[in-house]
């Protein structure tokens, strides 16, 4: 089953919840295969889940698959996944900051306070802030940054057509005072990336 890129996902969209049990397996290896090129990792402890309409109905067909809700929980988890899937030209994406120890992981974040305003995408040079979800605050009052993080990447006319056109060179950069780090997307990446645009 080939899960067609879409800027919008739709009630309709999601098979049964018996039926996505049948195909869980094969769905999973195109998940994985369509995921390969789609993480970035920034700095020792930062990762970048570029999301899609793929891995935001893998979600909702997962939620439902363990929640048992059926129709009733539908509406909340596409209203939940919606905002994560690209509209077009723009991309998004999950950030983690991923660190084992939590005395360690404590101590890190509290240090990475507005981690959150500090991330771009850079185009050929041009840049593209990272707009973070504002569903919740992402870092607390005292200063202390959330472990995870989601943003929408707005992209010009420009940086979208340098993307679909390929060659691009392509950073992901996060800027903040304490954890200033640059990665550059490798080739696939950054047509994984284009594939999202419309």
């Amino acid at each position: 089953m080939q899960i067609e890129s879409k800027t919008e996902l739709k009630p309709e969209d999601i098979i049964p919840v018996e039926e996505f049990e049948a195909r869980r397996k094969e769905l999973q290896a195109e998940l994985r295969a369509h995921k390969k090129h789609r993480r970035v990792d920034v700095g020792p402890f930062c990762s970048v889940y570029f999301e899609s309409y793929f891995t935001m109905w893998w979600q909702v067909q997962e939620m439902l698959r363990v929640e048992r809700g059926g129709d009733a929980q539908l509406a909340d988890e596409i209203t939940a996944y919606a905002p994560l899937i690209p509209g077009g030209r723009n991309l998004t994406a999950t950030m983690m900051i991923e660190i084992e120890d939590p005395v360690r992981r404590h101590r890190e974040l509290s240090t990475l306070g507005g981690i959150e305003e500090t991330v771009a995408l850079v185009i050929d040079g041009e840049t593209a802030k990272g707009v973070a979800d504002d569903d919740v605050d992402r870092t607390t009052a005292d200063g202390k940054a959330s472990s995870v993080h989601f943003f929408s990447f707005p992209l010009s006319e420009t940086q979208a057509a340098a993307l679909k056109k390929g060659g691009a060179e392509v950073q992901l950069r996060i800027g903040h005072r304490n954890y200033n780090h640059i990665a550059i997307l490798s080739p696939d990446q950054v047509a994984s990336l284009a594939g999202d645009l419309v």
